[in-house]
């Protein structure tokens, strides 16, 4: 459900707005603000609670990338929960296999498990709400139930096969009662338990908070969490048609902790827009912004064609940048300060002509020659982009958290047995062939999609946004972006507008294909305005009307008074606020 909410924190008993994928998320979010917490705190009461609700779009076994502002640092944060690649995970035990990319699903596809140390870590660097409150909303759902969205009802309906003849842990934790109907009540006691237990071990640990918090993250990395990933992940599938074993060990588990970094950022008109580092693709929609500061967008005219091709146009080089260049900036040298900048992007500006380009075109920035992985050629139908989920939240103290929790669908790989979870398969992201940017290293993050936003405006900070939806999380929030900032639409009206994105540079989801020049856009857009796409070369895929993304934002306006909004079209994103 869409909505705009607007009050003043100055104003008697006003907490906060949270604006999230699932209502469900919102509202226990909104519940930590009323109980005297800050947006990180809800953030993460919010995140745990879509990983109980939405179990095909995130879970416990998967990650999450958050962007905080700190109004007691002043300062812009990137909280990284990106799980790396196991040690064992080398090329060579992927090619001995008979394998040219990393799988899509099944267990050799797994990372560590990164978000539940990147919730931690948002809790104990910046939250002041004891475990319990945090984690009481996620353990109700998953023990006494949530109505099932369509969608996991659709989901579980696809994988059904797969479950009962190879993944019996699966079928075990989703299909003991058949698939639910749209708004039964499902359950998740496995998960209730696991949950429960990490609390319980945490609070063993004394009354004070930093001691509690730590002791739940070694519970989940160094303990019964750890040891059940690790009996589980490394023995042979049960099917010979299963799956093939995991490459997880316990020192990947033990070894492992989510960590805060510096936010790559670019100044925009009036704008500063703040994204992760290049292990990323989050800097793609800054490298789009510093391409597209040299159009008058806001003449060119909200949904013309004109301003559709040059966006397009300008996305094409940005990915084409992020395909030879982003990877773990830790391992191989990414030439970030290069790609954003004025020089490099006032040249790269020239390619964008007035028909639509078919070439994957990446620069040399600094001088440096690129290269794209020999797979990026291939054109074929693209992969399913398993899907993900979004936060924003702004308090009434002036903090922002922008996140992007996914991975570990219920459909990606078998559930871990006793845990009500499975593991992310996020390894598919890394390339098999040597010497790239983002080839498979042990040890590395692989260069995600997951990609939240914060900005500033006139050196204050302003709005936290984005949306699920694998390579388009650099595409359909930018959309609402420049709505915003250059045509001045409000942010529920920039995010009720008809929307596009391009599918031209390789996906980075398992076959990995591309499919150039072509546009997917919306048939809300005039049939005229189609047409002159057409004229100007893009393959258009034509989609329904309220199809393209999951919108959803906060933000603070210059006088304090809070804002959120959220896409209608999911029919289950909902913005609220008190």
């Amino acid at each position: 459900m869409a909505g705009r909410f607007t009050t003043r924190p100055e104003l008697a008993g006003t907490f906060g707005m949270v604006a999230a994928t699932h209502w469900l998320a919102a509202a226990a979010g909104m519940h930590m603000l009323e109980c005297g917490g800050t947006a990180f705190d809800a953030a993460a009461a919010a995140g745990f609670v879509l990983e109980v609700v939405e179990p095909h779009q995130n879970g416990l076994g998967g990650e999450v990338p958050i962007l905080v502002y700190s109004a007691d640092d002043d300062a812009v944060f990137v909280v990284n929960g990106q799980g790396v690649a196991p040690a064992a995970a080398t090329r060579e035990a992927f090619t001995e296999l008979g394998l040219d990319l990393v799988p899509g699903s099944g267990l050799l596809a797994a990372c560590v498990p990164g978000a539940f140390a990147g919730w931690i870590l948002l809790l104990e660097r910046f939250g002041r709400l004891p475990l319990r409150e945090v984690l009481s909303p996620a353990i109700g759902y998953a023990r006494d139930g949530f109505p099932a969205l369509p969608r996991v009802a659709d989901e579980l309906r696809a994988v059904e096969p797969t479950f009962r003849r190879d993944w019996p842990s699966s079928a075990e934790l989703w299909l003991t009662d058949g698939i639910p109907a749209p708004g039964a009540r499902m359950r998740n006691p496995a998960l209730a338990r696991t949950l429960a237990r990490l609390l319980g071990e945490a609070e063993s640990a004394g009354p004070r908070r930093p001691a509690q918090l730590e002791a739940a993250r070694r519970a989940f990395y160094e303990g019964f969490v750890a040891d059940a990933i690790v009996s589980f992940a490394r023995r042979p599938s049960p099917s010979p048609a299963g799956t093939h074993p995991g490459l997880l060990s316990a020192d990947d588990l033990a070894g492992f902790r989510a960590a805060l970094e510096t936010p790559a950022h670019l100044a925009y008109r009036d704008f500063e827009v703040f994204k992760t580092g290049p292990w990323g693709q989050g800097p793609v929609m800054l490298q789009q912004l510093a391409l597209l500061s040299g159009f008058d967008l806001a003449a060119l005219g909200e949904g013309s064609p004109e301003l559709v091709h040059v966006v397009a146009e300008c996305a094409k080089l940005a990915f084409a940048d992020r395909e030879a260049f982003y990877g773990d900036p830790r391992l191989v040298e990414v030439p970030l300060g290069d790609l954003l900048s004025k020089a490099y992007n006032d040249e790269r500006r020239r390619l964008v002509g007035d028909q639509a380009s078919h070439e994957l075109r990446p620069g040399t920035p600094g001088g440096r020659a690129p290269r794209l992985p020999s797979a990026a050629t291939g054109v074929g139908a693209a992969g399913p982009a398993h899907d993900t989920c979004h936060l924003d939240v702004a308090d009434r103290f002036g903090n922002l958290v922008s996140a992007t929790p996914s991975g570990g669908w219920l459909q990606s790989s078998p559930a871990v047995p006793g845990l009500g979870f499975c593991l992310g398969t996020r390894a598919q992201m890394f390339w098999l062939e040597d010497g790239l940017a983002s080839s498979l290293r042990p040890g590395s993050r692989p260069r995600t999609t997951l990609s939240p936003s914060l900005a500033f405006r006139d050196g204050r900070p302003y709005m936290a946004f984005g949306t699920p939806g694998g390579d388009q999380q650099d595409q359909w929030p930018l959309r609402v972006f420049l709505y915003h900032a250059e045509l001045g639409l409000p942010l529920q009206q920039a995010i009720d507008t008809a929307s596009w994105h391009i599918e031209h540079a390789p996906s980075s989801f398992h076959p990995r294909r591309a499919r150039p020049g072509e546009l997917e856009i919306e048939t809300s857009f005039p049939e005229a305005t189609l047409e002159a796409l057409g004229r100007r070369g893009h393959r258009l895929v034509a989609v329904a009307p309220w199809s393209l993304g999951r919108v959803t934002a906060v933000c603070r306006q210059g006088d304090g008074t809070l804002q959120a909004a959220a896409d209608a079209r999911s029919g289950q994103a909902y913005a609220v606020g008190r």
